[in-house]
């Protein structure tokens, strides 16, 4: 049975909610190993804010990273069907031709971090839509208003997507909603099944 994907507990927790609901995503509830899930709540909200609280200022660069290389290598150790790939600055984009794309189009995810209200916020990337748009789950729950076209509120699938998005538009510079900003702040992280489970179900 497939789970619904979570929203975040607080003002911080989106990257390792992200992370959770990748998994949550490609797998069904009970080929989830307790152990990945614990792991990834412990790795994220790694940053302090300056009266030194511990995750106030949500999860670093190096913590993504990190929890991508460990989960790939779970998988090898442990025998979880997981691959995971981190890419950063000009090697994180979204479009034909591309890692991002590739991994969406077999039926994997990716974690994007990007601007909400010119904050820096993570999302997760679960589908290639129609008409240049990419859908995606913002576990931040709010009712948007968005200034502009391009992104739409999507309804009555919580186990895959709350918003579209026209890849374009992520691909933005600037610290518009879902755009991921200037180059030298990107980060995606790939993740898919190594077992073609997903690819199948997606044939």
């Amino acid at each position: 049975m497939k789970n619904a994907l979570i929203h975040q507990s607080s003002e911080y927790d989106c990257g390792p909610t992200c992370m959770v609901n990748a998994i949550r995503y490609l797998y069904e509830r009970e080929e989830i190993q307790p152990g990945v899930l614990k792991h990834i709540w412990v790795m994220g909200n790694d940053t302090y804010c300056d009266k030194g609280c511990l995750g106030c200022h949500g999860t670093s660069r190096a913590s993504m990273r990190y929890m991508a290389d460990w989960l790939r290598e779970y998988g090898r150790g442990c025998g979880f069907p997981v691959d995971a790939e981190f890419l950063e600055n000009g090697d994180a984009v979204v479009g034909p031709g591309t890692k991002t794309w590739q991994c969406l189009q077999a039926g994997g995810c990716a974690i994007m971090r990007c601007f909400s209200g010119e904050i820096p916020h993570y999302v997760l990337l679960t589908a290639l839509l129609p008409e240049g748009e990419v859908g995606l789950f913002d576990p931040y729950e709010e009712e948007p208003d968005f200034k502009e076209p391009g992104r739409r509120v999507i309804e009555n699938h919580p186990k895959q997507m709350n918003r579209a998005v026209r890849y374009d538009l992520l691909n933005r510079e600037d610290t518009a909603d879902y755009a991921m900003g200037p180059r030298d702040v990107r980060e995606l992280v790939l993740i898919r099944r190594t077992d073609g489970q997903k690819e199948k179900e997606h044939a």
